[in-house]
């Protein structure tokens, strides 16, 4: 994120308090993000619905922006983050649907005779998969938001901070937490969360 965009993405909030078409800019140049966020966190098919509603809430809320806080960005991600809390309840559902789906996966895959490789393979994925799952599950929502804005939105500490309302190294201590406790459920296997946004 450039400051040049941030400094572009403040003004139109400024010029949509008197032009309200203005804020179309920020509806064009961020849906397509935050509909993967939200694709990632609920599915596709409420990312869809979902996404229109975070827009209408940032609208609705502009006059409160504050740049102090941060950007346009982080705030748009914490209305999102908002309202997928909201949709908690249809969240876990999906959860247990896929750690369901892994336990038939594996449970399938051990019938199958004759492809031994592709049936050790599928074990493997089917195995971690709802370990990770089970982790996931098991995680306090707090966390849950946190690794998610970093895995699925790809934000920065500082953006996940803002978006969360949390010092950004409130972020980096619950994520350094993350990982150990995700490296503990994945049997030491690497959860593939890089350090590279502090």
């Amino acid at each position: 994120m450039t400051q040049t965009m941030t400094v572009e993405d403040e003004r139109v909030i400024a010029e949509s308090l008197r032009s309200p078409e203005r804020f179309g800019v920020l509806y064009d140049r961020y849906f397509p993000e935050i509909h993967r966020y939200v694709a990632g966190r609920l599915g596709t098919q409420a990312a869809d619905d979902l996404t229109a509603e975070i827009f209408l809430a940032a609208f609705h809320g502009r006059a409160g922006f504050d740049s102090g806080r941060g950007v346009v960005r982080g705030w748009l991600y914490g209305i999102a983050t908002n309202v997928v809390a909201q949709h908690r309840r249809s969240e876990i559902r999906r959860l247990q649907v896929m750690q369901q789906a892994s336990e038939e996966t594996f449970a399938g895959d051990r019938a199958e005779d004759g492809h031994e490789d592709l049936v050790a393979g599928r074990l493997a994925a089917a195995g971690l998969k709802g370990e990770l799952v089970s982790a996931l599950r098991a995680m306090p929502d707090a966390d849950r938001d946190v690794l998610l804005l970093l895995a699925l939105a790809d934000l920065s500490y500082q953006e996940i901070g803002h978006a969360l309302d949390i010092p950004a190294g409130t972020v980096g201590s619950r994520l350094n937490r993350i990982r150990k406790k995700l490296r503990a459920a994945l049997g030491g296997a690497n959860p593939l969360l890089g350090d590279t946004h502090g």
